[in-house]
């Protein structure tokens, strides 16, 4: 009796901690519903009670550039840092260079840097290369953030791959590149996957980046929309929250879809046989 007790009310301090966690998130959908004209009435309607979709049909209008340019960059952080990652993992992780730990202990200290000093960095050299407001540069700015903690998570999972099926293919004849093709890398399905949800992430939700090296150019991410549009829409609070829900949901609906993925990924290496 007594364990079923405490059971209930951790149930409950649980339901009460995830309601107020996602409180701001339902509010900004019943905004994104709300009429102007009700924007402002106290008490406030806790349920769009009389919902419109102007605030989407807003954002259908004006946010789809903004939209698609984040997506064209989310995939190309994504593709550029497995890319990267995927190889020197492999490479710390069962090839041993000399330097290894020196290369870990890098890579951890790259992800103290902080971003504006990054940023400030990549306006200096895409001045020279003229890769200022362009969709490419933008990706290889936000693939410097996703490849340090990729790289160390493909490390971790690969360093979990038996040794023997190395060997094995080694035996039959295969190289150092192509056992990491054909073996290392369909095992490490898991890390590529949260290696990939991290990348698309970072880029899809980038605002120093952004701002630095794409402002004021054709192509812009979600981020700078979002930021225009408050500025010049600063009283439209039901489109500016549907923009908010709007790019949302893309990260959302990628996170529920490999949260089993990011799971197995995320802890690979943390337990030794």
């Amino acid at each position: 009796m007594k364990r079923r007790s405490r059971t209930w009310w951790k149930t409950a301090t649980g339901l009460l901690l995830t309601a107020v966690m996602l409180f701001p998130v339902y509010w900004m959908l019943n905004v994104s519903f709300t009429r102007d004209r009700d924007m402002r009435k106290s008490p406030p309607h806790w349920v769009p009670v009389h919902g419109t979709l102007d605030g989407y049909r807003a954002v259908l209008d004006q946010q789809m550039p903004y939209l698609a340019t984040s997506l064209v960059i989310g995939l190309g952080t994504v593709v550029l840092t497995v890319a990267l990652a995927a190889p020197a993992g492999y490479a710390l992780a069962k090839l041993r260079p000399r330097g290894g730990g020196v290369i870990g202990f890098l890579l951890l200290a790259a992800q103290m840097i902080p971003g504006i000093i990054m940023a400030m960095g990549f306006y200096a050299i895409y001045l020279q290369l003229g890769l200022l407001r362009s969709v490419p540069g933008l990706i290889v700015a936000d693939s410097t953030l996703a490849v340090p903690f990729a790289v160390l998570i493909f490390t971790a999972f690969m360093s979990g791959i038996p040794q023997e099926l190395i060997q094995a293919a080694q035996m039959d004849g295969a190289r150092a590149l192509r056992t990491f093709w054909s073996v290392v890398l369909p095992m490490s399905r898991n890390a590529v996957v949260t290696v990939s949800l991290f990348a698309f992430l970072w880029s899809w939700s980038d605002f120093v980046f952004a701002s630095t090296l794409t402002g004021g150019g054709a192509h812009e991410p979600v981020t700078l929309g979002i930021y225009h549009y408050i500025g010049n829409n600063n009283q439209e609070w039901n489109a500016i929250m549907a923009t908010a829900v709007v790019a949302s949901l893309p990260a959302t609906v990628i996170l529920v879809l490999a949260q089993r993925y990011v799971a197995a990924g995320v802890t690979a290496g943390a337990v030794k046989d």
